[in-house]
């Protein structure tokens, strides 16, 4: 008997009749003898109708105090759906009980709306597994050490399911989602997208940073910190198909890297339109420079991805770098306010026209010219790159968001992406 975590998104769980569906799928792998832990996010669409609610309601200052109150609300989405799953699993003749994040208890820190999990503490769900119980946990959400309710952020619930399965130690966390595994790139931009029948843990972490959005980065960084063997399938495949063909469907997340993912020098082609860029022009260029922008930036919970400091002249130097497209004003503001006036930079100019495009593959480790070869394919697209960042198995550029499709159009194909697997 294994224990199985199950993960399902918001369109799995969109109306009754597909969690009659889940509830189906579920009970099928309870009989066939495994312990069953599913993790399922809000109904389609319900997050997003809570928080638009609460922007219509919201103070001029959106505080801390502001920010508690949108992970008590959106907290509700997922504890709706956990109950309701947990009814349709009694429809079908199986036990089950549904908790939320905080009965679990899921510890997190503190930061509302981007929380991160500290512990688990599995000892309830443990007992109601060993009385045959299928359990239910809310995803996307925890409790902090005052109490509170906390959020993950969006997507988190597919970092409470491999959590889950980690703090358990299941034997696999499979996640469900609306696509059918990992692709080379999104089908909806190129059509020759081919589905990979693996992917290694730092590729798809990779990925996951780059802008895809199969599943959420601290899920992966949760998988491979802890082992924790990860599959992304399909939700929309018939419930009753054969149990053995579904475990061995969709994308294997794998942790050892064979001689055949060896032959593919790129694995995927990721990219995110969510990405602004912000300068700070004219500033002195001594030690310390980017601790003193980006220190602010930080403190604020910001995220900052790609970097650049141009070379001095004349003892100045202008410093670039990007932040999520929704932290943009913010950041900006900050910027303005706390380290313009301490550093006497001359201006600071924004784009949030631009978008990062990323080459993935751990062949790039052995293969020499993987760079060139990419701007050389975006050059004879007459695509500008504005910024350059890598790491030992990625490439990601900066490019103006309007010749994002064309260049990941012309890197998939550059890069034989769109051929067979050999």
């Amino acid at each position: 008997m294994a224990l199985i975590v199950h993960k399902y998104g918001g369109t799995s769980m969109g109306s009754t009749e597909r969690i009659r569906n889940v509830a189906k799928r579920v009970a099928k792998w309870a009989r066939a003898g495994h312990q069953m832990v599913v993790v399922p996010s809000a109904m389609s669409g319900e997050t997003n109708r809570l928080l638009g609610l609460a922007s219509e309601l919201a103070p001029s200052r959106q505080d801390a105090a502001y920010a508690r109150e949108l992970d008590m609300l959106a907290a509700t989405g997922e504890q709706a759906s956990s109950a309701l799953l947990a009814i349709a699993l009694q429809g079908e003749g199986m036990q089950s009980v549904s908790y939320a994040g905080w009965q679990v208890p899921i510890r997190t820190n503190s930061a509302y709306t981007k929380a991160r999990i500290e512990s688990i503490d599995d000892a309830k769900v443990r007992q109601d597994l060993n009385a045959g119980k299928v359990v239910i946990v809310t995803g996307f959400q925890g409790l902090d050490e005052l109490g509170n309710i906390t959020t993950l952020g969006r997507g988190g619930s597919d970092t409470s399911a491999v959590a889950v399965a980690a703090a358990m130690k299941a034997a696999e966390c499979l996640i469900y989602t609306d696509v059918d595994g990992v692709y080379t790139t999104d089908p909806r931009v190129v059509a020759q997208a081919r589905r990979l029948k693996t992917v290694s843990f730092e590729e798809m972490l990779e990925m996951a940073s780059m802008g895809s959005k199969v599943l959420q980065i601290r899920s992966v960084e949760f998988a491979g910190k802890y082992r924790v063997p990860l599959r992304v399938l399909s939700s929309f495949t018939p419930w009753d198909i054969d149990i053995n063909e579904e475990a061995a469907s969709g994308t294997l997340i794998t942790f050892e890297e064979d001689e055949h993912m060896e032959q593919a020098i790129v694995s995927g082609i990721a990219f995110n339109r969510d990405e602004a860029k912000i300068s700070v022009l004219g500033v002195p260029d001594t030690p310390g420079i980017a601790y003193q922008i980006l220190g602010v930036v930080a403190d604020a919970n910001i995220d900052v991805d790609v970097i650049i400091q141009n070379v001095s002249k004349d003892g100045k130097t202008d410093f670039s770098f990007t932040v999520n497209r929704g932290d943009y004003a913010r950041a900006v503001e900050l910027l303005k306010t706390k380290v313009l006036p301490k550093l006497g930079a001359t201006e600071i100019m924004g784009d949030t026209k631009i978008c990062k495009v990323s080459i993935v593959g751990i062949g790039m480790r052995s293969h020499v010219g993987v760079a060139s070869k990419m701007f050389r394919v975006l050059s004879e697209e007459g695509i500008n790159i504005q910024m350059i960042s890598t790491s030992e198995i990625k490439t990601s550029v900066v490019i103006d968001e309007k010749y994002m499709e064309l260049a990941v159009r012309a890197l998939h194909k550059a890069f034989d992406l769109d051929q067979p697997e050999r």
